[in-house]
């Protein structure tokens, strides 16, 4: 087998206080096919969409039983020669790289060995379960009105409203079916080196794809809110605050998919630099074909030069993977790139909670001002070591438990068949790290501590079967000649309640490796840990599955809802 590596590319405030006995009973694995009386809700703008209060939410996506419309040999709209044309004719061919394998899953994903941004549009579907895994329902989310990208592995995060009504999460505006969408420009902010055309006009310098924040309100409601930031790159998280007036979201993710700020084109131009990391804009009722996004909004902005560190590549220090809120206090995680550091941040509404880059959020700080653009901080406790030197931090997901416990899930490296012998080495590696899995940190006062991490029963860097996907070496066209079968790496997108025994669980998604064409179209699961709240040291935890990985099903995002979901305006600590 040849050695390669597969790098991954590009909370809730309010706690429900549970009985022990359900929080120790055995979990029961998640079937995607609601339950015999179970209510499945067509997602339809102004019909009821309701989801059940004190339930866990899972967002996921479904490949097309029957595939995609690809055939082989048709051009695959990544032009290989277009990142060295700032100006390109109509009539100049850009190079187009061409299909290898046509559109049924798994194989699909193969022809990212010829196309750097592939991807598929699908469905996006809430899975609406108890919080032992029971079926209670699914939302599906309209199509016309947002899709998401089948192997971004880092989208689809989900997020309470600051006042605990709402969901919220990110997609785009294009048709299911939409090839490489989650690499194109937006229409407002169009970068010239972008090699990913897709949405452009035939003149190659127009069109584009708006990235769209969906919103479920507690009474079913929908609105969806197109923006122009993240182009070129993934929007991974949604949350909306409200603020008493015009609600805005505040979101996290990545742009710049282009040359610039390379080689020949050294400088990164502002609007790609406004485009990234944390935004926010103001939440829209209206439909989407009525909506003029203007130029995207920072919420925050961070460079290493805050630490004393020489300035990297402009825009990438924002690489923001997770997002939550805690007490009027906005965090970020940054967990990927070779840019800027893999750590924890939280917003400085105040402008004084930062000394150097580092600090501690501000007793009383109010929510963002919309519009308004803030410094960003890490918070004190967390790593400061460069993401180009740092081989063992990729934060993603955070929840709060409380004012002093934080749990931290960590995705795993993604590193996959540096050693010939033995492809799940490097996952298997991480199995007692202290780092990789779900960290539980708490405050002494003065900063974060970092307690211990929960490995037990994610079996990380374990290859386990997927009924019907599958099985041996991918050596398929385009393939990897590395094993098909997933094994987990990781978490990603954690959420959690407080249970009245004293304990806490966590719910997560997993992060995977694989020989697949795409780690981000493996399919991988969603598992729930038990954990006592006061402890410092470890104990006996151990992951349990909540829903099993499924051929064809990528899980996102987590959120356990209030009780008082839907019953109320709510005030997102009703239940602190």
């Amino acid at each position: 087998m040849a050695t390669k590596s597969f790098p991954g590319r590009a909370g809730m405030r309010g706690r429900i206080f549970l009985g022990g006995a359900l929080a120790a009973s055995a979990a029961t694995a998640l079937a995607l096919a609601p339950a015999a009386g179970a209510q499945s809700h067509q997602g339809q703008q102004g019909q009821s969409n309701t989801l059940v209060p004190g339930s866990l939410v899972i967002s996921g996506t479904t490949y097309p039983s029957d595939g995609v419309n690809i055939a082989v040999g048709q051009n695959l709209p990544f032009a290989n020669n277009y990142s060295n044309k700032l100006n390109p004719e109509p009539t100049t061919d850009p190079g187009f790289p061409q299909a290898v394998v046509d559109g049924q899953y798994p194989f699909v994903f193969n022809n990212a060995s010829a196309d750097g941004s592939f991807g598929v549009g699908t469905p996006i579907d809430l899975f609406d379960v108890s919080l032992g895994g029971q079926p209670l329902g699914t939302v599906h989310v309209p199509t016309n009105d947002m899709t998401t990208s089948f192997e971004s592995k880092s989208e689809l995060a989900l997020n309470l409203s600051t006042n605990g009504q709402d969901l919220s999460f990110l997609g785009y505006d294009v048709p299911a079916g939409t090839l490489d969408a989650s690499n194109s420009n937006t229409p407002g902010v169009f970068d010239p080196t972008n090699p990913d055309l897709t949405g452009l006009n035939s003149s190659l310098t127009a069109g584009g794809v708006y990235r769209v924040a969906g919103n479920l309100s507690s009474d079913g409601k929908w609105t969806f809110t197109n923006t122009n930031a993240y182009t070129g790159d993934n929007g991974r998280a949604a949350l909306l605050v409200n603020t008493g007036g015009r609600d805005s979201f505040v979101t996290a993710g990545n742009d710049n998919n282009g040359n610039t700020g390379k080689g020949a084109y050294p400088t990164v131009p502002a609007d790609l630099i406004n485009a990234t990391g944390a935004q926010t804009f103001a939440q829209s009722f209206a439909p989407q074909a009525s909506q003029t996004p203007g130029a995207p909004s920072l919420l925050g902005t961070f460079s290493i030069t805050q630490l004393g560190l020489a300035a990297d590549k402009a825009g990438k220090d924002t690489n923001f993977r997770g997002l939550t809120e805690y007490h009027n206090v906005v965090y970020y995680s940054k967990g990927s790139g070779s840019n800027g550091v893999n750590t924890v941040y939280f917003v400085d509404t105040t402008g004084s909670a930062c000394t150097n880059g580092v600090g501690l959020p501000a007793a009383g700080a109010p929510l963002p001002t919309p519009g308004t653009t803030y410094q960003l901080c890490v918070l004190k406790g967390f790593n400061t070591q460069l993401a180009a030197t740092d081989n063992n931090d990729f934060p993603f997901g955070m929840w709060f438990a409380n004012r002093n416990t934080l749990y931290v899930a960590d995705e795993g490296s993604g590193s996959f068949a540096s050693d010939p012998a033995n492809p799940y080495a490097d996952a298997q590696a991480q199995v007692g790290n202290g780092i990789t899995g779900l960290q539980k940190w708490t405050f002494d006062g003065s900063e974060w501590v970092r307690d211990y991490t929960i490995q037990n029963g994610l079996n990380l860097g374990q290859p386990y079967t997927v009924a019907g996907y599958p099985t041996g070496d991918n050596t398929a066209a385009g393939g990897t000649n590395e094993p098909w079968a997933p094994a987990t790496d990781g978490l990603r997108n954690i959420s959690g309640h407080v249970n009245a025994n004293g304990t806490v669980t966590v719910y997560a998604t997993t992060s995977t490796v694989s020989g697949s064409g795409d780690q981000g179209g493996d399919p991988n699961q969603v598992v729930a840990v038990t954990d006592e709240l006061g402890a410092t040291t470890a104990g006996a935890e151990a992951f349990r599955t909540i829903a099993p990985a499924r051929f064809g099903v990528r899980y996102g995002g987590v959120a356990v809802l209030p009780r008082d979901f839907g019953q109320g305006n709510g005030d997102g600590n009703s239940q602190n």
